[in-house]
């Protein structure tokens, strides 16, 4: 989870570092995971791939519970035929696979399409094998009854008084790639999530006095007596989330054209809602110019007085806010680096978090010079490019990848010329617009950039 509140970070020899908004989500989940069978040697096509969600969903008088249908068609993008696929019930993250009084939130009965088998690591992973293997090219869709009940906790999917917050919720597709199935376990501390661009077609009936932010456009129609019904289409996005409770709404289209929605409860403070409205407004049209234009139109900012931080979803965020505003633009940042730009947050997260991070130090025009040196690693495992796996055993280093990580690339600026610098990432991120990228493509896009060996930049920043 990004979660984020600002803290300044020192080195062991007591120098500033970034000022790196950043708080430790330390809620207990994310381990014993069960691994599918191992598959074959498999190709590197990402599969299964252009996807496509079908969701009606209905919830009862507060959005505390949801209920509905939803199918998902895709394609076999693999030279092999697909004989199976994973939906990933995130939701579960945290309750595993609940308790005879406490169930697990997020629930999937009556499959169509395919035949279930049973819920593996930690609840949060359902093996579907399909009537036929799938030919390479060819598309099928399996759909299913989903049940999901929003837990009693603050946290990305949890509640805030009357707010009901619909992060990782809805069930996806899990990736095959030329590791096999990512059936990674899920982690409160930082993401487990990798999904593909897909597009999504979502139908929420709710009372009227709910307000419904969600991911992608949005509009809304009258329903039955006293319901509205909150319809949204988003294409070519990793996910899809959404909030509910009774919101103060206010829009605004930035002068580069993309629609600002905000959402805030009641008691959040004014000048930080005002502050994170105009900082967002301001981050999206600057990342737009600096990385590629926003695609999606809309972007909702939910902010509420306790939420923990941030947590970014396509086309939305949700900011703990207060006086001071919120992480609003390290969030706006993630709408391009992990969002448009793809990549394994379990396996490296970096690639996303130091990346909105850097974003986020450039915006504010923090001073980064001098900012990390070889004393400030915390040990000699510690490395920009471990994974989740990693920094879930070592909680109190995770820092690094938004410290070590922004402050690296601050000094590839300096290396490369803050021009070349600034052509590498707008030409990285149309190499991979809708894409997912990996260490090695960003490796290989940095040096094409130069004639000076990166080689030893990557060893002294520990990007292996």
């Amino acid at each position: 989870m990004s979660s984020i509140c600002a803290h300044v970070w020192w080195s062991k020899a007591g120098r500033r570092l970034l000022v790196v908004p950043l708080a430790l989500i330390v809620a207990a989940g994310g381990a014993g995971a069960v691994a599918a069978p191992a598959p074959p040697p498999a190709p590197k096509a990402a599969t299964p791939d252009r996807l496509r969600y079908d969701v009606s969903l209905r919830s009862d008088a507060d959005g505390s519970h949801w209920t509905g249908r939803q199918r998902v068609s895709f394609r076999n993008a693999s030279d092999r035929p697909l004989r199976e696929v994973y939906v990933r019930l995130w939701g579960n993250g945290e309750d595993k696979c609940g308790t005879p009084g406490k169930p697990s939130p997020v629930k999937m009965s009556k499959v169509r399409g395919g035949t279930p088998g049973r819920l593996t690591v930690n609840c949060t992973a359902l093996r579907i094998t399909l009537p036929k293997p799938l030919a390479r090219g060819e598309r099928t869709a399996v759909s299913f009854d989903v049940s999901i009940t929003v837990p009693q906790r603050n946290n990305r999917f949890g509640r805030e008084g009357a707010f009901r917050f619909l992060g990782n919720a809805l069930p996806v597709l899990a990736v095959h790639d030329a590791k096999g199935w990512h059936l990674d376990p899920y982690v409160s501390t930082g993401e487990s999530f990798y999904t593909l661009a897909s597009d999504f077609r979502v139908r929420m009936d709710h009372p009227s006095t709910l307000k419904v932010p969600a991911t992608g456009r949005t509009w809304t129609r009258h329903g039955t007596s006293g319901r509205t019904v909150t319809h949204s289409v988003a294409h070519r996005v990793r996910d899809f989330a959404w909030a509910a409770g009774p919101f103060r709404v206010a829009s605004e289209t930035s002068p580069g054209g993309v629609r600002v929605k905000s959402y805030w409860a009641p008691n959040t403070p004014a000048a930080g809602v005002r502050l994170n409205r105009k900082d967002g407004v301001a981050a999206v049209d600057r990342f737009g110019k600096e990385f590629g234009r926003y695609p999606y139109g809309e972007i909702d900012l939910v902010m509420t007085k306790e939420f923990g931080g941030g947590m970014e979803y396509p086309g939305l965020v949700v900011l703990g806010t207060t006086e001071e505003g919120g992480a609003v633009v390290h969030e706006v940042a993630h709408q391009w680096w992990y969002g448009i730009v793809g990549n394994d947050e379990y396996g490296a997260p970096w690639l996303d978090e130091s990346f909105a991070q850097y974003a986020n130090a450039r915006f504010y025009g923090w001073d980064t010079r001098d900012c990390w040196s070889d004393d400030d690693w915390p040990s000699d495992q510690t490395a920009l490019t471990n994974s989740m796996a990693y920094w879930a055993e070592h909680r109190d280093e995770y820092h690094v990848i938004y410290t070590a990580g922004s402050c690296a690339l601050a000094n590839l600026e300096r290396t490369l010329g803050a021009d070349t610098m600034a052509r590498l990432l707008k030409r990285y991120a149309r190499d991979h617009w809708y894409g997912v990228s990996t260490t090695a493509d960003f490796k290989k896009a940095a040096q094409s950039a130069t004639d000076t060996d990166l080689d030893p930049f990557w060893k002294k920043h520990r990007i292996r």
